[in-house]
């Protein structure tokens, strides 16, 4: 039984002619002549010639449909797809499978919601003059910070767990950006405390302020877009 390692099996992943392999549990399967792994994308999320231990996990179908296709070897031991956690997480994780995959997607809806209506409330009051828009764009800022840090640590914890800690593309950026909207959020709100009336006037620093305040939309954007994109990959639709 031919022995692999992960960048080995990164070429078969369906492209220009090449078989179909993918890992489940330190076993490489030949799923070529599966119709639902055509081109190498399962489902519009899955791609082959990668380590699906953890993907599998959370299917609607067990492990037994791997025995309709080959095994073509095995994936070499120092490429073990496990990582080793700590005792009380393995059976909390056991006990609780939704805390592998659901802590991070769960919570993620939060920030996008509150970053956006901060702008959206501010741009309102603009418009209407209307004092509480601006105060309801206040709140959403406070409730912003808090689930961002909060987003922020289930993104870490799901990126060690289920990816490995690998640097994705998607997940560098994202690590990128978080940071940088959170500390723009927390000046926002720390400056908007401090000066209540900061977009009564927009000369000098309330302009600068809604600048501030904007550029919360396009990282938002940013961030949700990548996001997705571990979840409901498009390079091959």
């Amino acid at each position: 039984m031919k022995a692999y390692d992960l960048n080995e099996i990164a070429k078969y992943d369906g492209s220009n002619g090449n078989p179909v392999y993918i890992v489940h549990r330190g076993r490489v399967y030949d799923v070529s002549n599966s119709k639902l792994w055509k081109s190498g994308l399962h489902m519009k999320r899955h791609h082959a010639g990668r380590d699906l231990t953890t993907d599998i996990k959370a299917a609607p179908h067990g492990t037994e449909v791997l025995e309709r296709y080959p095994q073509v070897g095995v994936v070499k031991k120092s490429e073990s797809s496990e990582i080793k956690i700590p005792a009380a997480l393995s059976w909390l994780l056991a006990r609780y499978p939704m805390l592998r995959r659901h802590p991070h997607p769960m919570t993620v809806h939060f920030p996008i919601v509150f970053m956006f209506s901060t702008t959206i409330f501010n741009l309102l009051y603009l418009v209407t003059g209307i004092r509480s828009f601006e105060l309801t764009a206040l709140h959403c800022l406070g409730a912003g910070i808090l689930f961002t840090l909060i987003t922020i640590l289930t993104g870490l914890y799901t990126w060690w767990l289920n990816y490995r800690s690998k640097p994705a593309r998607a997940v560098v950026i994202k690590r990128r950006l978080s940071p940088i909207l959170l500390i723009g959020a927390v000046i926002a709100f720390v400056w908007r405390l401090q000066v209540p009336d900061i977009l009564t006037n927009l000369g000098g620093t309330g302009f600068i302020y809604l600048l501030l305040v904007l550029s919360f939309l396009p990282m938002v954007t940013v961030i949700g877009w990548f996001g997705a994109q571990l979840t409901f990959p498009i390079e091959k639709e």
